[in-house]
C-alpha cells in the first residue's frame, strides 16, 4: 500500500453523481433486521444491501472478539436515518457539526445515526459508511465489556473495525488499512506512542489542533492485533487494566519501551497489512423484512426524523405545526398519530400528546412509541402536580406508569417501563425500593451506550454510601470514547474514590464534585467524520 498514492487518487476523486441528480419522486423504505432498523430514501435493492452489509459487519464483530449478544429487543434496535447528503447531516446536527458526514446519538428511547445516501455496492466502502460503521462499533464495544478502556483503545478498535471493505455479497474484510486516514498520518502533527498510551502525557501536550490520534491510535491497533513479535500483549494491557492498573504502568508492562515501539510503528506504516475475511456462509445473516412505506407514513418521515434527532423549544414549536398540517391530511394513520404525540409533547402540549397517543393506540396498538410518548407527557403533568396533597400525586404517578406498563408487555426487554419506574420514586424524593434499583441495573444491561443510566445511579449510591458501586458505574462515563464535561467530572470522583474518601460528608462532597462544572474539558468525539 501506497500512502502517498492514496492521498493524490482521493484528492483527484470528482463526485460526477452530483453534476447529474435530479429530483424524483419519495419512496421512503424500511429495512428491518435482527439488529438495525434503516429508514432511506432509496429502491429495495440498496437498501437490503445496506442492511445486510451492516448485519454482515455485527456478526463479524461477534467472531472477532469472540463475543456472543443478546439479539435487542425490537426498539432497542439502532435506528438508521438515511438522509439525502452531508449537508442535510449538518443541518440536522446543527452548530459546530462543519465537518460533520454523520453521527450516532446513544438513548435508552432508542439510539440513532444519522448518515448520507449510502451506495451498499461491492469494492471500496463509502465514507458515509466509514462513519456508520465507527460510530457503531462503539456502540458494540460498550455493549460487550463495562472495562473502562483508555481513549486511545477506544478510537483504535473503533477505526480498525471501521476501516472494512465488502468486496462481494456475503463477504466482508475487517481490519483493513484506513485509508481515510492517510492524509492525517502522512501529514498532520506526529502523535507518540507515549501520548497515546498516557493520557497525561496527551493532555499535557495540549494537542487540540489537527494531530494524528485517530490514525495513530488505529495504527497502534492494528500492529498489536497482527504483529506476531507483539502477540499476547495487547490481552495483557487489558488485563491490567481490568485489575485496575494505571494506563501508563499497563502500557509500560505490557508494551515495553516507548521509543522501539514508535520506531516500530513507522516502519510498519510502510509495510503490506493483513485483515480477517469472512467468506460467504461463513456469517449467516438473518432475515430482512424490507416494505415501502405507505403515502401517509412517507409524508412524515422527514419530520420524524427531525423530532427523533432532538429539538429545541423554537425548533419544536415550528414542528408541531407541521406534523399538525400532516395529520389533518392522513387522520387514520396510526404512524402520524404517534409522530404528532411526540411533536405534541416536545411542544409542550401535554393535554394534545395524550390525545394524538391515544388515537395512534387505538388505530394501532403496537404502535410503541405511542405508548412512551403518552408515558412522557403524563411524567410531565406528574411533575407539575408535586404541590398538590401526597394521595393526588401518588395517583398521578401511577397513572403516568400505566403506559410503561403496557408497554412492557408488548416489549418484556424495553428499558424504558424499567427507567420510569426508578423515576415514579426518586422525582418524589421517595427512596427508591430494591425492586426499582435492580430494575434500573437491568436497564443498564440493555441500554449500556446511555451514559444518563449510569449516572442516575451513580449518584443513587453515592447517596447511599456505597461509593464502590458508584464507581463501578462512573469509570464508564469517566472513560467514554465521547469525552466531554461530564467524563472530566466523573474521573474526578472515581479519583476521590480510590483515594478512600471518608468522614460524614463524603457523601455530600461526591455529590458536589459530580455536580461541579468548573474545569470541564468539552473536548467532543468526531469519530470518523472529522
Amino acid at each position: 500500500m501506497n500512502w502517498g498514492a492514496v492521498v493524490r487518487i482521493l484528492s483527484a476523486l470528482i463526485p460526477l453523481s452530483l453534476l447529474f441528480a435530479a429530483p424524483v419522486k419519495a419512496e421512503w423504505r424500511e429495512a428491518s433486521s435482527a439488529n438495525f432498523v434503516v429508514y432511506a430514501d432509496d429502491d429495495e435493492k440498496n437498501i437490503r444491501r445496506f442492511s445486510e452489509q451492516l448485519e454482515l459487519y455485527h456478526l463479524a464483530m461477534e467472531a472477532l472478539t469472540a463475543s456472543d449478544l443478546a439479539e435487542p429487543s425490537p426498539s432497542n434496535r439502532l435506528t438508521v436515518f438515511v438522509v439525502k447528503n452531508e449537508r442535510e447531516v449538518r443541518r440536522l446536527m446543527g452548530e459546530g457539526s462543519r465537518y460533520v458526514s454523520g453521527y450516532y446519538l446513544p438513548r435508552a428511547s432508542g439510539s440513532i445515526a444519522v448518515v448520507p445516501r449510502v451506495k451498499a455496492g461491492s469494492g471500496e466502502t463509502d465514507f458515509a459508511m466509514i462513519v456508520l460503521l465507527h460510530e457503531y462499533a462503539h456502540h458494540f464495544l460498550i455493549s460487550t465489556s463495562t472495562l473502562a478502556v483508555p481513549r486511545w483503545f477506544n478510537e483504535g478498535g473503533a477505526e480498525f473495525f471501521a476501516s472494512a471493505e465488502f468486496p462481494s455479497p456475503g463477504v466482508i474484510s475487517l481490519g483493513r488499512p484506513a485509508m481515510h486516514r492517510a492524509g492525517e498520518l502522512l501529514y498532520a502533527k506526529d502523535v507518540k506512542a507515549r501520548e497515546l498510551l498516557d493520557p497525561d502525557a496527551y493532555k499535557e501536550g495540549a494537542r487540540k489542533g489537527f494531530d494524528s490520534f485517530y490514525g495513530r491510535s488505529w495504527l497502534l491497533y492494528h500492529y498489536l492485533t497482527f504483529e506476531k513479535s507483539r502477540s499476547g500483549q495487547m490481552r495483557t494491557y487489558l488485563d491490567l487494566l481490568a485489575k485496575g492498573t494505571g494506563a501508563l504502568e499497563a502500557a509500560q508492562q505490557a508494551f515495553g519501551d516507548f521509543e522501539k515501539l514508535d520506531r516500530e510503528l513507522d516502519r510498519y506504516l510502510g509495510k503490506r497489512m493483513y485483515s480477517f475475511t469472512f467468506k460467504p456462509g461463513e456469517q449467516a445473516v438473518g432475515p430482512i423484512a424490507v416494505r415501502r412505506l405507505d403515502e401517509a407514513e412517507g409524508a412524515v418521515m422527514p419530520l420524524v426524523i427531525r423530532s427523533r434527532n432532538g429539538v429545541n423549544k423554537e425548533q419544536a414549536a415550528e414542528l408541531v405545526a407541521e406534523v399538525r398540517e400532516v395529520a389533518a391530511r392522513y387522520p387514520q394513520s396510526a404512524a402520524v398519530q404517534t409522530a404528532l404525540a411526540e411533536a405534541e409533547h416536545d411542544a409542550g402540549e401535554m393535554g394534545r400528546a395524550i390525545i394524538a397517543a391515544d388515537r395512534a393506540i387505538e388505530l394501532d396498538a403496537g404502535q410503541r412509541n405511542a405508548y412512551v410518548q403518552k408515558g412522557y407527557a403524563l411524567f410531565d403533568e406528574a411533575l407539575d402536580a408535586d404541590g398538590a396533597d401526597a394521595e393526588e400525586v401518588d395517583k398521578a404517578y401511577k397513572k403516568a406508569m400505566a403506559p410503561f406498563v403496557a408497554l412492557n408487555r408488548l416489549e418484556n426487554d424495553h428499558p424504558l417501563p424499567l427507567i420510569y419506574n426508578y423515576r415514579s420514586f426518586a422525582e418524589r424524593g421517595i427512596a427508591p425500593p430494591e425492586q426499582a434499583v435492580k430494575g434500573m441495573e437491568r436497564a443498564i444491561e440493555l441500554a449500556p451506550f446511555d451514559q444518563s443510566l449510569r449516572l442516575n445511579l451513580a449518584a443513587y449510591y453515592i447517596g447511599t454510601g456505597n461509593f464502590e458501586r458508584a464507581r463501578y458505574h462512573l469509570r464508564p462515563i469517566a472513560f467514554s470514547p465521547h469525552a466531554n464535561g461530564l467524563s472530566e467530572r466523573a474521573r474526578r470522583v472515581v479519583e476521590q474514590i480510590d483515594a478512600g474518601i471518608e468522614g460524614d460528608d463524603a457523601s455530600q462532597q461526591l455529590m458536589a464534585l459530580l455536580a461541579s462544572r468548573a474545569g470541564d474539558d468539552e473536548e467532543g468525539d468526531g469519530g470518523a467524520g472529522e
